[in-house]
């Protein structure tokens, strides 16, 4: 009988993490990972009351998904034209969920 191994395998440079700090909860995801559909598929609630009748499915029109990136901003996809005119008033460090990807580990406040 051959011993099989049982140590976890490294995390790769393909997977990375997504800290959302109000939930104290950390996922891993895929490099490359959408934020939203990775918040939303792990149980982490992005919307306020109104966003949560309102939102728009993830197409960056309605503009409800918004976070603020405590760290890592650097590996995240860079803001779309849609996120420029939608949080034309907000600081830099706010994003919309379901316009980011995340290509490295990151510290998210959901509700901003």
């Amino acid at each position: 009988m051959q011993a099989t191994d049982s140590s976890t395998p490294e995390q790769n440079s393909e997977t990375t993490t997504i800290q959302f700090i109000k939930e104290n909860r950390e996922v891993v995801v895929a490099d490359g990972a959408n934020l939203r559909f990775k918040a939303l598929e792990n149980g982490i609630d992005l919307y306020t009351l109104v966003g949560k009748l309102t939102n728009c499915g993830g197409y960056g029109q309605c503009g409800t998904c918004v976070v603020e990136i405590v760290e890592g901003m650097e590996n995240l996809s860079p803001r779309t034209e849609v996120e420029n005119r939608k949080l034309k008033r907000k600081p830099e460090n706010y994003r919309l969920a379901c316009q980011t990807l995340v290509k490295g580990s990151v510290s998210v406040n959901t509700k901003p």
